[in-house]
């Protein structure tokens, strides 16, 4: 059986390398190994936050001609663009990017910037007039936080985005699509803590690698599912501490009034070569990641989407319930390291700010 191991800063601070003479060299380190989304080598991100208010972008880029993806949209709220090409019945069978905005429906304009962008590198699917980009969207609601709602990202923020992309570790955090990401609104805005942009990644020691970036803008509180402790969600009525989210939910208290403004927004890469139908397949699995790390979830006032893309590098054999599992694990990861990476703003104090 494979054995599982996390791609760690621990495997990066190893006090001795072996060198090509045979010693060992005490003190040398080798470089940090990427814990992110792009781990996945041919995956490019990018974000672009506003400086009028807390929102903006954030952008996958694919390399080459492109990857096989699906989509899964478990809540009752989405604010998508073109995921219907993504049907595995449909024609497109690779696509070039995804983009994440805030700015509920205004935002998903970002996918016209990054399209943009590619059309320049001469990148798309081929048609008899040139390349079209194929650039999937989803975006969820800020606009509500700061005092600004005239402001909200577009085909310039998608732009930049795209022209910001790097294969280097992801920036998590109060960035890019989360920097108006809110978590926690099951009792109101006035009990709310922030949310973000998080990223993780897992290996088999095959080489197979599952790795997820998460933005977190959910009504419910995430939890950590290995202790069940609230890590950032609704604040008891003093601020002070974090509401046990069960309690909450067995009270009878649900999503109302301004608390129906949520969306989860992943997507999840892998080197696999998989069809259409296996990618789908792990987009369902890695909504139980979310459901077990954030409460409650996939309600009818959430956007909960996510996406898988497949670059097929990795050739070996793929156990498909493994991947989906893998797939669950990355995305709860990087929900934790969204909202603990979050910094607060006024009103939305972070994880940090709670004891």
């Amino acid at each position: 059986m494979q054995a599982l191991f996390r791609i760690s800063l621990a495997a990066a601070l190893m006090v001795a390398v072996s060198f090509g003479d045979g010693r060992a060299q005490r003190g040398a380190t080798p470089p940090m190994q990427n814990t992110t989304l792009t781990a996945v080598s041919g995956l490019s991100v990018g974000h672009h936050t506003l400086a009028e208010r807390p929102t903006g972008c954030t952008v996958v880029l694919i390399d080459g001609t492109g990857a096989v993806a699906a989509v899964s949209v478990r809540g009752g709220a989405p604010g998508t663009r073109e995921t219907d090409v993504l049907a595995p019945d449909n024609t497109v069978q690779q696509i070039n990017g995804i983009a994440f905005a805030g700015g509920s429906a205004f935002g998903l304009d970002t996918a016209s910037g990054v399209m943009r962008f590619l059309e320049e590198k001469k990148i798309g699917f081929a048609t008899s007039a040139g390349p079209v980009p194929i650039v999937p969207a989803a975006i969820l609601f800020d606009l509500n936080v700061g005092s600004r709602p005239d402001v909200r990202p577009g085909a310039a923020c998608g732009y930049e985005a795209a022209r910001a992309a790097s294969t280097g570790p992801v920036a998590e955090g109060s960035i890019g699509a989360g920097a108006g990401a809110t978590v926690g609104k099951l009792a109101g805005y006035g009990r709310a803590m922030k949310g973000g942009v998080g990223s993780a990644a897992l290996r088999l020691d095959s080489g197979l690698i599952v790795s997820a970036l998460v933005v977190v803008n959910a009504a419910g509180t995430v939890i950590d599912p290995r202790t069940g402790r609230p890590v950032a969600g609704v604040r008891t009525a003093d601020g002070r501490s974090i509401e046990d989210p069960f309690a909450l939910i067995r009270r009878g208290i649900a999503p109302a009034g301004p608390a129906r403004d949520n969306t989860t927004l992943g997507v999840i890469a892998t080197n696999a070569r998989l069809t259409r139908v296996e990618a789908l397949r792990i987009a369902e699995m890695a909504h139980g990641g979310l459901a077990r790390t954030v409460v409650p979830t996939h309600t009818p006032n959430d956007g909960d989407t996510m996406f898988v893309i497949a670059t097929g590098t990795f050739t070996g054999d793929v156990n498909l319930s493994a991947a989906g599992a893998l797939a669950g694990e990355v995305v709860s990861d990087a929900i934790l390291s969204a909202v603990r990476a979050a910094r607060g703003l006024p009103g939305f104090p972070a994880a940090s700010d709670i004891r």
